[in-house]
């Protein structure tokens, strides 16, 4: 069911002498962990009981909840000054209808911003960090004081755009998936998935615990991850002197090649792949698990799991397309990118 646009709809009594234009201001915000615990216990007392149990702080969950309702409180107030203010939380956001004329607003921490980035399309989107000294925010540059200056400047077209490239898995039923940050493919459980991989001319057999593809955006978060566990195994004293069934190991690993990667920025226009833990056998190698991907060398994979194999963005995992047995995956650039205010 997708959501209308009149939804949590305001404006400020001052509103029509103010604001610029027509565009719609869309806020978007999402649960706080306390709020997330008061759905699981129900009342704030049995989730305070719980927490405290187990030895943590409950008074950092109030002070957390107290700040971040105050930063969507004065956003709503700063953009009902500007236009017209519709709020919509984070579990709505899939389905909702962005107008083409809307500015998007995002309060909250980088995974709000990149779960929301791939469900806009041209519509430039400003994140607000509700709480700076809590959190970094890489892609949170802006403050809700900061909000009466950037939205006028927005919206007469005046504020500097970054541009985003985002990934797309297509698959051969008709659906798909964007990425910002990365795509995860392979068994729910995260245990050994079972797979056809095809980059370019080269094909291969695998089973891994699965595949990430990763955005020049989300090169710093599990992509890197994954890359610095491989090039530390790579580099240890204790692998150079390592044989496994009598066969030297200590070779130049594609990865570590791969990891000192140059120019792969947030809009660069190709994504990088690599296999998590790939396991060779009498049926499956380890040839083809890093490489890159662009419009000319998409990446396919053809699913060899009879269940739970899954392709989710972003670290969502309830946001999902199942891949099982005898479908085909096609990986590449998305037709659309993301923009980000700066």
């Amino acid at each position: 069911m997708r959501l209308g646009n009149s939804n949590k709809s305001s404006r400020t009594p001052h509103a029509d002498q103010n604001h610029l234009g027509d565009a719609k201001l869309i806020l978007v915000k999402r649960r706080t962990r306390l709020e997330e615990l008061v759905v699981r216990y129900n009342t704030v007392q049995q989730a305070q009981f719980y927490i405290e149990r187990l030895g943590a702080d409950f008074s950092d969950y109030i002070e957390e909840d107290r700040r971040y309702r105050h930063s969507v409180q004065q956003a709503q107030h700063q953009l009902g000054q500007l236009g017209r203010v519709q709020t919509i939380d984070r579990e709505h956001v899939p389905n909702f209808i962005f107008g083409e004329q809307d500015i998007v607003v995002v309060v909250g921490q980088d995974g709000l911003v990149a779960n929301t980035l791939k469900y806009v399309t041209e519509q430039p989107l400003i994140g607000v960090n509700p709480d700076p000294m809590r959190w970094d925010g890489v892609l949170l540059p802006f403050t809700v004081e900061d909000l009466k200056m950037i939205i006028p400047d927005v919206m007469r077209k005046q504020r500097s755009l970054k541009e985003v490239t985002l990934a797309k898995v297509e698959l051969n039923d008709g659906q798909f998936l964007y990425g910002v940050n990365d795509l995860f493919i392979g068994r729910k459980t995260h245990v050994s998935a079972r797979y056809e991989v095809r980059l370019g001319s080269s094909v291969e057999q695998q089973s891994s615990s699965g595949i990430i593809v990763s955005t020049g955006l989300g090169s710093t978060g599990w992509f890197k991850s994954v890359l610095a566990g491989a090039a530390g195994i790579v580099g240890s004293e204790a692998w150079k002197h390592m044989h496994i069934n009598g066969d030297d190991v200590n070779a130049e690993s594609p990865v570590t090649r791969g990891y000192q990667m140059e120019n792969f920025g947030w809009d660069a226009p190709y994504l990088y792949f690599t296999v998590r833990e790939p396991f060779p056998s009498r049926t499956t190698a380890v040839n083809l698990v890093f490489g890159q991907v662009h419009p000319k060398q998409p990446l396919r994979i053809v699913s060899q799991m009879p269940e739970d194999g899954v392709i989710f963005s972003d670290g969502v995992e309830q946001d999902f397309l199942e891949f099982n047995s005898g479908v085909e995956a096609t990986i590449g650039l998305a037709e659309k990118r993301g923009r980000l205010v700066v």
